[in-house]
């Protein structure tokens, strides 16, 4: 039963916390291209719009911008409210990432950036930060947020019934509207983010390879 199915991942992933699995699972389900989002009923045997010669997989219906990309059959073994969960928080933070790794190429700093790191590029500060100190306390930052957003996961895996994803952050802009234009703009997010994890590794791939500024080649 899927009750008891969730709470033992819960169990499971409170002990191990799985994080690079399952992003990986929802970073796999992120690079096809998108629907309209609308809920159909699967039939049994349908064949997924993504991978014609492969079943719809099941569990993954009723999701925006769900076109039955599930070749490793992830969503059999873990919930698919989970791996929405982490497919949004990677799409976000890369939509971030993009825009911070060019921002800092094109000469970008904020107000009391140290010296010791201003001549950095994004491919190379890395171990300018190591040697500054600076990435102990990113990774506290990083913790603390990791810690926070578990709790509204883990409360989501028991049944609460908040949506993957949903901290709060601009539910305003969706008061008013149907449920059609909600899942528009839900599509539209999804969209982006998965735009924007294949953007960034080809950013940091490119500037890696080319060791050369915006635009990287």
């Amino acid at each position: 039963p899927k009750p008891h199915f969730n709470a033992l991942f819960l169990q499971i992933t409170t002990m191990m916390k799985l994080a690079v699995l399952a992003a990986a699972a929802g970073s796999a389900a992120a690079f096809a291209p998108t629907n309209s989002g609308a809920r159909v009923a699967t039939q049994v045997g349908a064949k997924s719009q993504a991978l014609p010669f492969l079943e719809a997989p099941p569990n993954c219906e009723g999701y925006v911008g769900n076109v039955g990309f599930d070749p490793l059959s992830i969503s059999e073994y873990f919930p698919v409210d989970y791996l929405r969960e982490a497919e949004l928080k990677h799409g976000r933070m890369c939509q971030l990432a993009w825009l911070g790794y060019v921002a800092v190429d094109l000469g970008l700093r904020v107000p009391g950036y140290p010296e010791a790191m201003s001549g950095a590029t994004s491919a190379t500060v890395h171990d300018a930060a190591v040697d500054f100190g600076a990435m102990g306390n990113i990774f506290i930052w990083i913790a603390i947020a990791e810690m926070t957003s578990w709790i509204g996961v883990s409360q989501m895996l028991q049944g609460s019934g908040r949506e993957p994803g949903d901290f709060g952050f601009g539910k305003q802009y969706l008061e008013g509207k149907s449920e059609e234009q909600i899942n528009k703009i839900k599509l539209q997010e999804i969209s982006h983010c998965r735009a924007a994890m294949l953007a960034f590794s080809g950013v940091v791939t490119q500037s890696v390879l080319f060791e050369k500024g915006f635009p990287y080649f």
